[in-house]
């Protein structure tokens, strides 16, 4: 069966997140959902973590997605009522890796 995040295989994905945010646990429930591995990169336990992710995208927020090591993807959508679409989101990956 595939899924919109097919594209995914082969690339290595962190999710930088914390336990305290709902939007981190869909963002998951979503990657695990579509059978997409991943590394959760916790920021209250992983040491460095909050600052790597506001040095490299100038935010503190999560969920955060890097892709390959440097491609940076906000894994979240505060602007929609919903806060995410997982359609858009797989563009914004696509896009991402497109750079």
């Amino acid at each position: 069966m595939s899924s919109p995040y097919d594209f995914l295989a082969g690339h290595k994905v962190e999710v930088f997140t914390a336990t305290w945010c709902p939007d981190c646990k869909r963002l998951d429930r979503v990657l695990a959902d579509a059978g997409v591995a991943h590394e959760k990169i916790d920021i209250d336990k992983v040491a460095g973590a909050v600052d790597e992710l506001e040095r490299e995208t100038g935010k503190r927020g999560v969920p955060f997605v890097r892709l390959d090591g440097k491609k940076w993807v906000r894994g979240y959508h505060k602007e929609l009522t919903l806060r995410f679409d997982p359609k858009l989101f797989a563009s914004e990956l696509q896009a991402a890796l497109s750079k």
